[in-house]
């Protein structure tokens, strides 16, 4: 049993180390034994010591990694949503624009009701801005029988009863 302790927790060093004190022979094997000793434990707490920073920088290594996996899908997040926002923007405005043109169709077809029906009620003086253009109230046509039908203005005729009744 003493032998199965002395050989797990000594076994490899105690075998380096009599090899040692073998190899170079000192004067005092003893002392040497005890300082090879003495420096194998710290060379072995030392890469112990580098196997946990290792094993720490590994995991922070992976922590990071994953960080910059979700920043990555964050930013296509924002991306994808950037678009999204864009694409309603645009579909927005070309409703806007659409209603617009919509309303300045209709807003230029009331104008030109309007103009028509200005224009029918006034005189071809009126009509143009022609120094000496013809101011006519009365129209004269032919009629079937080939004489002069005369149509008045009814218009001009009503300001004419009006101004005769003043």
């Amino acid at each position: 049993m003493e032998s199965q302790y002395l050989k797990r927790c000594l076994g490899t060093c105690l075998k380096k180390g009599l090899a040692e004190v073998v190899e170079r022979r000192p004067a005092d094997p003893i002392e040497y034994l005890a300082h090879w000793i003495y420096n194998y434990r710290r060379i072995l707490d030392e890469e112990e010591k580098r196997m946990l920073e290792r094993i720490e920088l590994e995991q922070e290594r992976e922590a990071a990694l994953v960080e910059l996996e979700t920043l990555r899908k964050m930013k296509e997040e924002e991306l994808m949503i950037q678009r999204k926002l864009e694409e309603q923007r645009q579909g927005q405005l070309e409703r806007e624009r659409e209603e617009l043109e919509l309303q300045n169709e209709d807003d230029e077809m009331l104008l030109q009701q309007k103009d028509q029906e200005e224009n029918e009620e006034k005189t071809i003086a009126e009509l143009t801005d022609r120094p000496g253009a013809p101011n006519l109230t009365r129209v004269e046509e032919l009629d079937e029988n080939g004489q002069f039908e005369s149509i008045t203005d009814l218009k001009a005729e009503s300001e004419q009863e009006s101004s005769q009744l003043i």
